[in-house]
This record gives structure tokens, sequence and C-alpha cells, in this order.
């Protein structure tokens, strides 16, 4: 299976070549053969550093809502060339966070720039969004590519906003959130994802599902998320790793490990 939203260069000690070797050594007993790095930051090179020096790795290139305050005015071109570096398959993570505070005018100027390169550059578009369902839909409406779509990861909103990006041919990705008893919004979305439009991701070091809830989380660990979205949607964990390795092959148009 493929973890589709990794933040590899974050795991504690992945400075450290022989403990990057640990982890996918680890990922590989688990049965976990690809991962996508994911960037928050233009200026952190890593994500692309890690995919070019391991084959299980691929990268993106973008700027987290979070971080659009940092590294206002990115444009088009810039994202052109760093998407250039040998397996970048995607823009992102990008989009709007609400959540700790009103949506800003650059994080809003900044998902537009990703969704405009992405439609030139013909690359799929990883999706941020935290309490800004409607207005995150419109812009991808407006600015996104109706040949190349992107993920909603780490997807935690309604069902209403799941059906519009399925709408507009957006996948949706389940974290470790989906283990989780509580995530009931989580749950029923899970359930409904038309079954070649669903991705798995861990997010990490972030969110580790259970039976590693509170701990450090690891690409190792998609697996899990693997078996609970299997229980949620009543089949096998096998049937959900062919599943979305098949799917996460066709959005981002790369080989399985």
């Amino acid at each position: 299976m493929i973890d589709s939203h990794c933040h590899l260069d974050c795991i504690d000690g992945a400075d450290q070549p022989q403990r990057v070797i640990e982890l996918l050594e680890r990922s590989a007993a688990h049965g976990v053969h690809g991962m996508l790095c994911i960037s928050i930051t233009l200026a952190n090179p890593a994500p692309r550093h890690l995919a070019a020096a391991h084959a299980p790795v691929w990268a993106t290139v973008g700027i987290h809502p979070c971080h659009a305050d940092e590294e206002p005015g990115v444009t088009v071109a810039l994202l052109t060339e760093l998407a250039s570096a040998p397996k970048v398959v995607a823009l992102g993570e990008t989009g709007l966070d609400g959540y700790h505070q009103p949506v800003t005018e650059t994080q809003r100027e900044s998902f537009i720039t990703h969704l405009q390169a992405g439609a030139t550059l013909g690359l799929p578009i990883v999706v941020h969004t935290r309490e800004a369902r409607e207005e995150t839909i419109a812009l991808i409406a407006r600015y996104g590519s109706s040949q190349h779509s992107g993920v909603l990861h780490c997807f935690t909103e309604t069902w209403e906003m799941a059906k519009a990006a399925l709408d507009l041919g957006y996948y949706i990705s389940m974290s470790g959130i989906a283990s989780f008893p509580k995530a009931t919004n989580v749950h029923e979305v899970c359930r409904k994802i038309p079954a070649d439009r669903l991705l798995i991701e861990t997010d990490a070091p972030w969110l580790a599902p259970i039976p590693y809830r509170g701990k450090p989380n690891e690409p190792a660990y998609v697996s899990h998320v693997a078996e609970a979205v299997a229980q949620l949607r009543q089949t096998s964990p096998e049937a959900i790793a062919e599943q979305t390795t098949e799917n996460f092959v066709r959005l981002f148009g790369v080989g399985a490990q």
C-alpha cells in the first residue's frame, strides 16, 4: 500500500540517513512500499531531497496555508521551477485554514497560485482545508483544472463538502482519525466515498492511528489506517490496500512500487 500524505522530513531524526532507512524498512515490513512526502514551505528542500535519494518516496512542492504569510508572493513560475525536480508529482499542500484565525488574503492568493500552476503543469493539488468549506470548493471550481484534480487530505469536514469535491473530480484521503471512536463525521464520509476516489494517509509524524494514538506517527502505520477504513467500509484491509494504491497511481501518475 501507499501512504499518500506524510511529512517524512519532520519525523524525529529524519535528518540522519540511517534513521530514514530504518523508517523505510519498517514501512516495507508493514506492507507499505511507497509514500508521498509533502512540502509545507518552499524554503525547505528536504522532501525533494528525500524523494531523489530513496526509491519508495515521491515529493510535492508547495506552501501550507498556515505558512502562507511567511512566504507571500509565490508565483506560478517559481512553483514550475521547483516542481521540475525529480519525482515531484504534485503541488501542495496548499489550501485554506480558518481554524486558528480567519482565512487571510495571503492564504487565498497562495492557494489560487497553486491551483493555476497545477492547471498549467498538469499536476494534481494536495489540499489542506479546515473551517473554510465553501470558499475552498469555490476556489477549486474557479481556478482548478477540470482534467488534473487533486485530493482533500486528512479529511475532517462534512459529507456535503466531500461530495462537492468529488463532483469536481477530487479524491478524499482518510487519516488515522478514521480509527478514533468519536470521529463520527469522518466515519460517515469514509463509508460514502466511492471506492475509486479513496486514499489513505498517515500525515506523519502527527495523528497516529489506534493503537499508537498520542505517539509519534510514521508511514508504516498507514497499515492501521487501512484496517480502520476497511472496518468502516465492511471490507478487508487487503482490498483497501489494493484499491487505494490503484487510486494513488492514477491520481499522481506514478508506477506502484
